[in-house]
């Protein structure tokens, strides 16, 4: 049987990674994330797996965001009894993060069926619970960087430093099936940038047969961006928050986005650039991921200085939910950082309820933003949005800061790619939405780092037969969704969404009530005559 690979998430979208492979003698997948946006694409996180958990042998793990590892306690708890291969810091995060997963899903579907209750519909389980997420973390094993593992007969494996976050890998592949030469493979993983104040530049093997490359930022060329230079933008950005007296409310991921944040918000108080202010960091996932960065400052390039800034008291950290509702009732300039940073779950919600109708607050955005989130529609300048069933005019300033990207950009992504070379077979662009993805493929064509034909964009559920060389092969397979290229999109639920808003807008701007009257006359008649046809 030749090797094979079928693209299970992350395929034009951003989350959701996992790969699977595939011999005579060996199945594994490369990463196994949660899908996050839109409803529709949330929906595969509750839907059968393509494959039998039970008859997987191993997962590879690049890091620990969630979209990359957040659907492993599934995995698990639905058979899957092999072990788990990730560096020493991945493993240490994913002990807390998902954990504290699985208690966002509690508490969310817990939520939800409040609701479906009072309108009469049905309940629905979470996807995990954190005790689900505990049993998962027996499985997990600790693997150093640049040494090579054989995990499964046939399969050796390789994690190469990744410079995206603490204890993020690229991993190496050499898959050997009887009578067959060694197929090598790269998988990515998230690849940092070249200016990161944490990490060393991401490194990698060359002479690969086939690549899966990110493309969050593919469309993208980002100045290059110094701790000096980040720091003076951010200094004016939270001067100006403070002028206008109100809550500067900062969504951001709780692992290396919060602790990064932090220490250049410390740094710059402790140097008299800002005013003085209390910082809540108000995420107890945040909170635990501080301890783990702490744990390991000797690993991060600037470990001294940030070690020194994470046990400020200028930090103020918010474990419990009464002391985050009692930061609600606060006044006057203070800021608050939380998860998550596409302000899709988590407590920044619960700020933006109280705070984004006030014209004295400002929410700093500082990160990528995914199709179909609330950090995406407040980027996008929405002047109204809906969090938790409530509608939510935004008087806000809503800003925004690109300078702690945790991704590469194009240039970086092409060059990290031209250094893998020479690339015999495919180069898969996985990990980012439709835009950015043809234009990376363009740039590396234009470049001459890929050849006509090489560049693969797949969709949901793709399958190909790589070999050691030639171009990999499509393998039909059975698909999840009928139109995979529509997983990522923005679905009906937004578009409902913006419907609602736009019709309490239309009845709230109305001269007069017989107006209003005609207005809703007007749908009723619409939605009638819809029931008809």
């Amino acid at each position: 049987m030749p090797v094979t690979v079928r693209i299970c998430g992350a395929a034009r979208t951003v989350t959701g990674l996992s790969l699977l492979f595939e011999t005579s003698r060996a199945r594994f997948l490369v990463d196994c994330g949660l899908f996050q946006g839109p409803k529709t694409l949330k929906a595969l996180n509750w839907e059968p797996f393509p494959y039998r958990p039970r008859e997987i042998g191993a997962v590879l793990l690049t890091h620990a965001h969630i979209d990359h590892s957040g659907l492993l306690p599934r995995l698990v708890k639905e058979g899957f009894a092999g072990p788990i291969h990730a560096t020493g810091p991945t493993v240490d995060l994913c002990a807390i993060m998902l954990r504290d997963s699985g208690h966002v899903q509690e508490l969310e579907v817990e939520m939800l069926n409040r609701r479906n209750r009072r309108r009469g519909r049905g309940e629905v389980e979470p996807i995990y619970t954190a005790d689900d997420a505990s049993a998962a973390l027996g499985a997990f094993s600790t693997v150093p960087l640049d040494r090579w593992i054989e995990p499964l007969p046939g399969v050796r494996a390789r994690w190469w430093n990744a410079g995206h976050m603490l204890g993020s890998a690229s991993i190496e592949l050499e898959i050997t099936d009887e009578g067959e030469a060694p197929v090598r493979v790269l998988v990515s993983g998230d690849l940092g940038p070249d200016c990161t104040a944490f990490h060393r530049d991401p490194e990698g093997p060359d002479a690969l047969h086939h690549v899966f490359l990110e493309s969050t930022y593919g469309d993208e060329d980002k100045p290059c961006v110094g701790e000096a230079e980040r720091r003076d933008r951010l200094a004016g950005l939270v001067t100006d928050a403070a002028n206008l007296a109100g809550a500067l409310l900062i969504p951001a991921f709780a692992v290396e986005r919060t602790q990064e944040i932090c220490w250049d918000l410390v740094s710059l108080m402790q140097a008299g650039r800002i005013p003085q202010a209390p910082i809540f960091v108000d995420s107890p996932l945040a909170i635990r991921a501080t301890e783990v960065f702490l744990e390991h400052a000797g690993e991060l390039e600037a470990g001294r200085s940030v070690e020194r800034a994470l046990r400020s008291p200028l930090l103020h950290f918010t474990e419990s939910g009464e002391q985050s509702r009692h930061i609600a009732h606060m006044e006057g300039f203070h800021i608050v950082v939380a998860g998550s940073g596409m302000c899709d779950a988590g407590r920044i919600r619960h700020h933006l309820k109280r705070w984004l109708w006030s014209p004295n607050a400002t929410v700093l955005l500082t990160g990528y933003q995914a199709e179909g989130t609330l950090g995406r529609l407040l980027q996008e300048g929405r002047n109204e949005v809906r969090i938790q069933g409530e509608t939510i005019r935004v008087a806000a300033t809503i800003r925004e800061i690109r300078d702690y990207s945790g991704h590469a950009d194009a240039p970086e992504l092409a060059a990290w790619l031209a250094a893998r070379g020479p690339i015999g077979g495919g180069v898969f662009l996985v990990h980012g939405e439709p835009p950015a993805m043809e234009a990376l493929s363009q740039r590396l064509l234009a470049e001459g780092m890929a050849r006509p034909g090489q560049v693969f964009l797949p969709t949901l559920d793709d399958a190909f037969v790589l070999a050691d060389s030639g171009a990999p092969v499509p393998r039909d397979m059975a698909r999840r969704r009928p139109d995979p290229a529509a997983a990522g999109r923005p679905d009906w639920h937004n578009a409902r969404a913006a419907l609602l808003l736009a019709i309490e807008d239309a009845i709230e701007r109305a001269p007069d009530d017989p107006a209003r009257s005609a207005l809703m006359a007007g749908l009723r008649r619409a939605l009638d005559a819809g029931r008809a046809g």
